[in-house]
């Protein structure tokens, strides 16, 4: 439990973090701004799409710190027998913190309003996570082959689980990255770009804190 109460600290110090860039604890009383801004404040209003994406990765934060508890009550019980963890799972790891890593460039480079870069490294963002999807199921692939299928025992079937609620997540964000590499392509100028751009590198490294808490978990455990 100690585990969980941790990972919620964590989210809250994200969220709390995220709140600050968007100024949402400004006083609209006392800033002035110009005409076709929030009333008396210097900034436009929090997009509707960023409240949103809190909201949402609010409730991921929770169902994750769900899993995790099940996870470490059931290991608790004298039928557990822990299974190995494919080295490839490192491999993985790094290939995710990459995809992050060239969503952060993009977002830098979206500041610079350099197109070029920006379709460059969502390209690199997109390769980076397809192949992390692909190591997730060649990991599977592997367990499988040596004898650990999912009704091998509650560790394999908490492996498996856990690694799948991730992966679907992540496939809903290839979907999403897809969309803005499809709008990079079209786009004459990024002004239209940045709020989905902003969106899908939050996102991405939501997951990523995500993985790494889970990876720390099932190779601790």
């Amino acid at each position: 439990m100690g585990v969980t109460v941790l990972f919620f600290l964590g989210l809250a110090a994200i969220a709390g973090w995220w709140l600050s860039t968007q100024r949402l604890h400004s006083k609209p009383w006392l800033e002035q701004g110009a005409a076709g801004e929030s009333p008396a404040t210097g900034v436009s209003s929090v997009p509707a799409a960023k409240i949103g994406l809190g909201v949402l990765l609010a409730a991921l934060g929770a169902l994750f710190a769900l899993s995790i508890s099940a996870y470490l009550m059931r290991m608790q019980l004298a039928d557990w027998r822990p299974m190995p963890k494919p080295t490839l799972l490192w491999f993985n790891t790094g290939v995710l913190m990459l995809s992050s890593a060239a969503l952060q460039w993009v977002r830098t480079a979206a500041d610079r309003d350099d197109l070029g870069a920006v379709r460059v490294g969502l390209l690199a963002a997109g390769g980076a996570s397809i192949a992390f999807v692909g190591g997730q199921l060649l990991a599977w692939q592997q367990l499988a082959g040596s004898g650990y299928f999912l009704t091998w025992n509650p560790a394999s079937s908490f492996f498996y689980l856990i690694t799948a609620l991730h992966g679907v997540h992540v496939l809903g964000g290839i979907v999403a990255l897809g969309r803005n590499v499809a709008l990079a392509w079209q786009a004459r100028d990024l002004a239209k770009l940045h709020l989905g751009l902003d969106l899908c590198s939050l996102y991405w490294d939501f997951l990523l804190l995500i993985w790494l808490v889970l990876f720390a978990l099932l190779l601790l455990s």
